[in-house]
């Protein structure tokens, strides 16, 4: 057992911050002396380094709360997702590194921003939240797939980037975001999310489009499948249709 003080030079984590999350209900203490000092035992620790881990995701304590506490909580999983944010994270500050080491030693003016780009750590870090976010959409989701059949995850898939090879076609074509055969591709596409992930609401639509528009993973992704700047077309189709 480890009492709070012990814990907090332990965890770099602040007494009061502590007493805090045992407050809320984050972290409860594992039992209390005669004399009302918390203790904290192994159970107890290994919870808060999982609180530390989300909040390295940037994850509200609200919703860290609720995550733990839930039924479908995968410890390995969520070890998985922050060790590969760490490693985006160690990746950007070298490039940083490397490029203030370059302009000290050299003294020559650089104008390249590039290593100031943190979209893909971005990207990794909104994708972890919505694997562990607790919306009604997600929910959805995770009892569709329970009913998928083998190799059935691939079919859909395909299917999935088969609707956007289709928006490419459009767009080489010369037919504009907000024309009808683009918004009828639109359609299709909300009407697939629906029928084989989750409830797809115009809300929702919209969300999907600034991701594949935003720069990210999504944005190479359909690029690469579909061709250049596709994935901008459609986030400007979705946007039209949303309006």
């Amino acid at each position: 057992m480890m009492t709070v003080t012990e814990v907090s030079k332990l965890a770099g984590v602040s007494v009061r911050t502590l007493r805090y999350y045992h407050k809320i209900g984050l972290l409860e203490p594992s039992q209390r002396t005669e004399a009302g000092y918390r203790l904290y035992d192994d159970t107890a620790l290994e919870r808060l380094q999982q609180i530390l881990l989300f909040r390295e995701l940037e994850f509200p304590l609200k919703e860290i709360k609720e995550i733990l506490d839930g039924k479908d909580f995968d410890r390995n999983r969520a070890l998985e997702q922050q060790v590969e944010l760490l490693t985006l994270k160690k990746e950007h500050l070298e490039n940083l590194i490397t490029f203030a080491r370059g302009i000290y030693l050299t003294g020559v003016k650089n104008m390249d921003f590039s290593a100031f780009d943190t979209r893909k750590m971005d990207e990794y870090s909104r994708q972890a939240k919505e694997r562990w976010g607790t919306t009604e959409a997600y929910r959805q989701y995770e009892e569709k797939i329970k009913g998928w059949g083998p190799g059935e995850e691939q079919v859909l898939e395909k299917e999935v980037w088969d609707l956007f090879t289709e928006f490419g076609r459009l767009m080489r074509q010369g037919v504009l975001p907000r024309e009808e055969q683009a918004q009828r591709q639109v359609e299709r596409l909300r009407e697939y999310f629906t029928e084989h992930f989750y409830d797809c609401t115009r809300e929702l639509l919209a969300g999907l489009g600034k991701m594949y528009g935003g720069g990210g993973a999504f944005t190479e992704g359909i690029n690469q499948a579909a061709g250049e700047g596709c994935a901008q077309y459609v986030a400007e189709a979705i946007a039209h249709y949303c309006s």
